[in-house]
This record gives C-alpha cells, sequence and structure tokens, in this order.
C-alpha cells in the first residue's frame, strides 16, 4: 500500500508541528505501508531543528512543491513581527502588528499557505495518475493543505483521510482573531466543507472529535506520543538537586498560569527555606508580559530562563525536572487540548503538574497513567496543596512516580492504530 502524506511541517523545521507525521513516518512501513511525503520547497519555518531530520527513515520518497509565502515578504519589512504566529498573540501589539492580523485573519483563508493549493494539486495530480496511490492524507494546521485533498477527491477520486492536529474554528486563539462577519462564516463553512468532503477525519482527543461528529463520514481520534532515542535512554540522567519545576514550549499571555505564580510567591515568603529549595526553569518562547508582569517583580530566588534548544535538548530537560509544568491556554475549547509535549513528559517518568479543565481530555490522561494531576485555571487552594505534597516528597527524597499504560502513547503503537485505519479505508 502506497500513501501520500501532505505535510507543511517537515525537517529542518522545529517545534510541536512537525512531530505527529514525522514519527507515522518513521514506522508505517513497519506494518506494510509506503508513505511519500508532499512537502514544501521553500517554506517558512519560525523555529529549525535539523536534528529531527535523523528520523527521517532512508529511502522515504520526498516531493517538494515551491510554496509563495507572505511571511517571507512580511519579515523583509519587520522581521520581529513576522516572526509572530497566530497562535503567540501579543497581548500589546504594534499598530503594524494589529494592521497584519487583520490581514492575515480575513484575506488569507483558511491560512497565509493558501496559495500553496492550486500548484500543490496540479503537481499532486500528475504523480497520482502516474504512481499507484491508495490513500492522500492531508494534515493541518495550516488548513490550507486541507484544501488540496479536498481537491484531489473533487478531481481524481482518490481516497482521502483528514488529520486535525489542531482543530480549525475551534482551535484556542480562533475567537480572539480580528474576524469581520463574512470572514467567520467562510471558515466555519470552509471547514465543514472539508469534514464531509473527506473519506475519514482523525482527531488527537476525544472532545475535539465531539464537533465534527455530526458531519464526518468516519471518525477517529489518535493522541500524540512519545518516541524512544537510544541515545538518551543510554544516557545517566542526574535529577535537579533543587525543587526545580520545568515547563518546556511556548508560554503566551493566554498560556499563563496566575495562580501557580502568586501560590508560589507566597510560599516563599512563608518559609524561606522553600524559596532556597524552589527552582523555575522556563525553557523556550516566553512572552516578555509574563517575565515582565508575574516573574521579576516576584524576585524568585533561582529561576532559569532559557530560549529555544534542540528536542533531544529538551527531553533530556524533561528527565531532570523534579516537576514537569503543562499549561494549556485558559480558552473555550481548553478541554480538548492535549499539548503534544505531555507524552514525552509521560515518557520523562518526573511528576506532571498541569493547569487544564479537571474534566478535560488532558487530565483523563494523567489520570489514566497515574503521572500528575491537573487543577483547573482558578483553583488556587488546589495548586497549593498539591505544590505542598510535592515539595514535601522533594524533602523527603521520594519525589517520584509510578506510571501506567506508559505504551499505549508510543509513536510505535499509535503508528500501528493509524496502519489499520488506513488499511480499512483503502479497502472499503
Amino acid at each position: 500500500m502506497k500513501v501520500v502524506i501532505v505535510t507543511y511541517y517537515w525537517p529542518p523545521a522545529g517545534g510541536p508541528g512537525v512531530q505527529r507525521w514525522l514519527k507515522f513516518v518513521k514506522y508505517l512501513r513497519n506494518f506494510g505501508i509506503e508513505p511519500v511525503v508532499f512537502t514544501a520547497d521553500n517554506p517558512y519555518y519560525p523555529t529549525i531543528d535539523a536534528s529531527l531530520a535523523e528520523d527521517v527513515p532512508e529511502g522515504i520518497e520526498i516531493i517538494k512543491c515551491p510554496i509563495f509565502e507572505p511571511n517571507n515578504i512580511v519579515a523583509k519589512l519587520k522581521k520581529s513581527e513576522a516572526q509572530k504566529s497566530a497562535g503567540f498573540l501579543d497581548p500589546n501589539p504594534s499598530f503594524f502588528a494589529k494592521v497584519l492580523l487583520y490581514i492575515r485573519a480575513n484575506y488569507f483563508i483558511p491560512d497565509a499557505r493558501m496559495f500553496w493549493v492550486k500548484p500543490s494539486v496540479k503537481k499532486l495530480k500528475k504523480y497520482i495518475s502516474e504512481e499507484n496511490i491508495d490513500l492522500v492524507i492531508t494534515t493541518g494546521p495550516p488548513h490550507s493543505l486541507h484544501l488540496i485533498g479536498k481537491k484531489l477527491k473533487e478531481q481524481l477520486g482518490v481516497k482521502w483521510l483528514a488529520d486535525f492536529r489542531d482543530p480549525w474554528t475551534s482551535i484556542d486563539y480562533f475567537h480572539l482573531l480580528p474576524l469581520t462577519k463574512s470572514a467567520r462564516k467562510k471558515h466555519f463553512r470552509m471547514e465543514e466543507e472539508v469534514v464531509r468532503s473527506a473519506d475519514s477525519v482523525l482527531m488527537v482527543s476525544n472532545h475535539a472529535q465531539e464537533k465534527y461528529k455530526e458531519f464526518a463520514k468516519e471518525i477517529n481520534v489518535i493522541t500524540n506520543g512519545f518516541d524512544t532515542e537510544v541515545s538518551l535512554e543510554d544516557e545517566e540522567i542526574t535529577i535537579d538537586t533543587k525543587f526545580s519545576i520545568t515547563h518546556i514550549g511556548s508560554m503566551n499571555s493566554e498560556r499563563n498560569p496566575k495562580i501557580l505564580w502568586e501560590t508560589l510567591s507566597e510560599l516563599c515568603k512563608e518559609d524561606a527555606v522553600f524559596a532556597e529549595d524552589l527552582e523555575l526553569k522556563l525553557i523556550g518562547k516566553l512572552d516578555d508580559t509574563i517575565w515582565n508582569e508575574e516573574i521579576a517583580p516576584r524576585n524568585f530566588k533561582n529561576v532559569a530562563r532559557i530560549p529555544y534548544v534542540p528536542h533531544t535538548a529538551a527531553k533530556k530537560y524533561q528527565r531532570q525536572a523534579q516537576v514537569l509544568l503543562i499549561v494549556v491556554n485558559d480558552y473555550p475549547s481548553a478541554k480538548e487540548m492535549i499539548p503534544g509535549k505531555t507524552f514525552e513528559c509521560l515518557q520523562a517518568q518526573r511528576p506532571i503538574l498541569a493547569f487544564a479543565p479537571e474534566d478535560g481530555d488532558l487530565s483523563a490522561i494523567l489520570e489514566e497513567t497515574t503521572a500528575g494531576v491537573a487543577i483547573d485555571f482558578s483553583n488556587k487552594e488546589k495548586v497549593r496543596e498539591e505544590i505542598l505534597k510535592l515539595y514535601a516528597e522533594y524533602k523527603k527524597g521520594s519525589l517520584q512516580v509510578n506510571i501506567r499504560n506508559l505504551d499505549t502513547y508510543h509513536r510505535k503503537n499509535l503508528t500501528e492504530k493509524l496502519s489499520i485505519i488506513i488499511k480499512d479505508l483503502i479497502q472499503k
């Protein structure tokens, strides 16, 4: 069986967007499926991680098609503004940023990669007609890629699976976009057309699939997961000596656990030993507002602000941490959000403290695996209780977790689930 995977994010792209299908491609051959990757020839990637290329299997066919990127033009005008993604909205945007966001939201629908649809369809039509292709898979965001799958299905009748790594109109920042009424309607209409047209829809969480159940012919859930890096498994890791609370990844103004900073500050004032033991490690893109308004004024004794690090280095930090911090955006769709880092945090086998709805998908996974606890954004009493519990175990030298059902989320096992969906879809 041979499938074409249309993905914008591919090595050397860094960040979470590349992980899901890079890992699926890594293991699909184990289950009798030959993947062909279709990606952009000259993409605009805000983050680069060349080390991820090591996971690309030898001999995989990769087809590239040039893409017109408005972001490249913007970058020449004002580099700092171009590097801000829609998911990392600036709480105090400049006039230039406001104009860019308005244009992006209302004229580039569903997103700025819309110009890649036409040339991609043209190139793939020729390829699919000449090769024995059983299925086309598109993965978004960017959701423009689903329009490629929709047109190929309409014009060639090829079977098509649409994978939503993040939802479209219920993505955490969608309600913050400065959309006109007509632009909003167009987003919803296009989203429904894609979901209705696809032979199968793939989602990453149970809550996320609820919105699409009404329209989809078939819908399945495969979460993200973790993979095994031999170099990390063989490396001896020393746990931080301080009571470290480590967050890895982007933290923006809408992904800001204010009650955590407040509680930690209060505990530091109450207990000088706690203040000396506590260490905050904030690794990745941190909004200046959080630093200037929440972290710096509280004068924590031990704070490490570390910019983006390669994937292997991030995993090492995870394994060294006393406590791992996961935060989802405090948005209406928060129940369906499971950050990709969750599964690598599970693999690190360190206690997890999460800020997310207590009845959401992330909370359910932490409960299933006994890896930690999710706390609602306003439950300050529980935050204090949990931190004191973790700190007491740290002082006794017994801060650890016994992770259950971990193999469920290994990338190879998740790819096996995907292979069953693919084979069933092809044989229908």
